[in-house]
C-alpha cells in the first residue's frame, strides 16, 4: 500500500539535501514524497538530483523563506498555496521542515522537524538575545510547534535548543540525519589538501578562522562555498558554491576537514567529509560533540590559536591523521539514509493511524 507525504523544504542550504536523501530512503516502504520547495528557484544540480529520484514530485514556489527579513505577506501567501496542495494531494501526513506554517488549519497530522533556527543562532553566534525585531518570529515559530503532532530534532542539542528557546514543548524526538556515502568513497588518492565548506557571510560557520590561519598551516586550503572563487594569495583557494558531484570531489582529494563552527545543529559537511575519509577538526559545540566525541579534533571556535596548532599537527602527523580518518568513517556509518528513513517511516505510521483533526478541531488544539 503506498503512503503520500507533503514534505516542505526550503532550496538555501542542506535541508533540501536532506529530504531528497529521505526521499530515496523512503522509496522502498511505498512513500510517495510531494515536495513544496519556498525560496529561490531550484539549481540544476537540485532539479537534476530530483529527477532522479522515482519516488518525488516537487511542487516548487518562490516564497520568502521565515527566517528572512519581514517575511510575513509571503509565509501567509505560502500557506495558502501550501493548504491548497494538502487539498489536492490528500496526504497521510504533512512534514514541515519549518516552524510558522505548523499552526496552519491542516486537516492531515503535522510533523515538524527543527533543522535550525534564528533564536538559537543568534545565541551561539552573538552570544546575546536576539533584538526586538525577532520578536514576531519568536511568537510565530512557538505557536507553529505548539500545534505540531510530533517535532523531530537531529540531535539532542538541537532538542534541547528547541525547548530552551520556545518551550515548554512535547518530547522531541531525536532522528540524526543521514547520508548515502556510494559517490564520497574511492576515487582520487589522498592529497595535501585541507578543506572547509561554508557560506562565507555566515559567521556560524567560522569559516573566516579558517582563512585566517591558513598561511602558517604548511597545507593549501579549499573553501568551498557561495562567494568569490580564486586563489587570494594567503593559502587560500576559494572555489565558489559547487555541486554536489563537484563538492564529493573535493572530499576525496582532501585529507582534512575543518569546520570550528561556532553554531551547527547537525553538521551535514562533517558527515560527508567523513564518509570521505578525512581527519576531522571541529568547532568544539553541543551538536558536533554529541556527534564526532572520540572521532575529531575539537577547538574552540574563538581560539585560533589552538585551532592553528590543531592543523599544523595533523599536517606533520600522517599517523594521527590516518587514525583520525578511521575514525571518522566508522562513526559515519551511524548515519546510515536507511536507519534515518526507517525512523521517519515508523514515526509517520504513528500519526497517519491517528483520526484526521479537520479545521474546527486544529483550532481548537492550537
Amino acid at each position: 500500500m503506498t503512503t503520500r507525504l507533503l514534505m516542505t523544504a526550503d532550496t538555501v542550504g542542506g535541508v533540501f539535501t536532506y529530504a531528497l536523501e529521505l526521499a530515496r530512503g523512503l522509496a522502498p516502504r511505498g512513500i510517495e514524497v510531494r515536495l513544496a520547495t519556498m525560496g529561490p528557484p531550484l539549481s540544476r544540480a537540485q532539479r537534476r538530483d530530483a529527477s532522479r529520484t522515482p519516488n518525488l514530485v516537487v511542487h516548487e514556489s518562490r516564497f520568502a523563506l521565515e527566517w528572512m527579513d519581514d517575511p510575513w505577506t509571503d509565509v501567509e501567501r505560502a500557506g495558502e498555496w501550501l493548504l491548497e496542495l494538502e487539498r489536492r494531494l490528500d496526504p497521510a501526513v504533512v512534514h514541515l521542515n519549518g516552524y510558522v506554517h505548523g499552526a496552519l488549519p491542516w486537516r492531515a497530522p503535522v510533523l515538524i522537524v527543527a533543522h535550525s533556527c534564528v533564536l538559537s543562532w543568534w545565541s551561539a553566534v552573538r552570544r546575546e538575545p536576539p533584538p526586538p525585531a525577532w520578536d514576531e518570529y519568536r511568537r510565530r515559530v512557538r505557536a507553529g510547534l505548539a500545534a505540531a503532532d510530533a517535532i523531530v530534532a537531529p540531535t539532542a542539542a538541537m532538542a534541547d535548543a528547541i525547548a530552551r528557546h520556545y518551550g515548554p514543548l512535547p518530547r522531541v524526538r531525536v532522528v540524526p540525519n543521514g547520508r548515502d556515502g556510494a559517490a564520497l568513497r574511492g576515487g582520487a588518492r589522498k592529497e595535501r589538501w585541507i578543506l572547509t565548506a561554508g557560506r562565507l557571510w555566515d559567521e556560524a560557520k567560522n569559516v573566516a578562522a579558517v582563512e585566517a590561519v591558513a598561511p602558517r598551516i604548511g597545507w593549501p586550503v579549499a573553501l568551498a562555498g557561495p562567494g568569490a572563487s580564486g586563489a587570494t594569495g594567503n593559502g587560500v583557494r576559494r572555489l565558489g558554491a559547487l555541486d554536489p558531484v563537484h563538492l564529493a570531489r573535493w572530499f576525496r582529494r582532501a585529507s582534512i576537514y575543518v569546520l570550528p563552527a561556532r553554531y551547527e545543529p547537525f553538521g551535514l559537511t562533517v558527515l560527508e567529509a567523513a564518509l570521505a575519509r578525512c581527519a576531522l577538526v571541529l568547532g568544539d559545540v553541543p551538536s558536533l560533540r554529541e556527534n564526532w566525541d572520540g572521532a575529531a579534533l575539537f577547538v574552540d571556535p574563538e581560539d585560533r590559536t589552538r585551532l592553528e596548532r590543531a592543523l599544523r599537527t595533523l599536517v606533520r602527523d600522517a599517523e594521527l591523521r590516518e587514525r583520525l580518518a578511521s575514525a571518522a568513517e566508522r562513526r559515519a556509518r551511524r548515519f546510515a539514509p536507511d536507519r534515518m528513513a526507517a525512523a521517519y517511516a515508523g514515526l509517520y505510521g504513528e500519526l497517519g493511524a491517528r483520526p484526521r483533526r479537520g479545521f474546527a478541531a486544529r483550532e481548537t488544539a492550537s
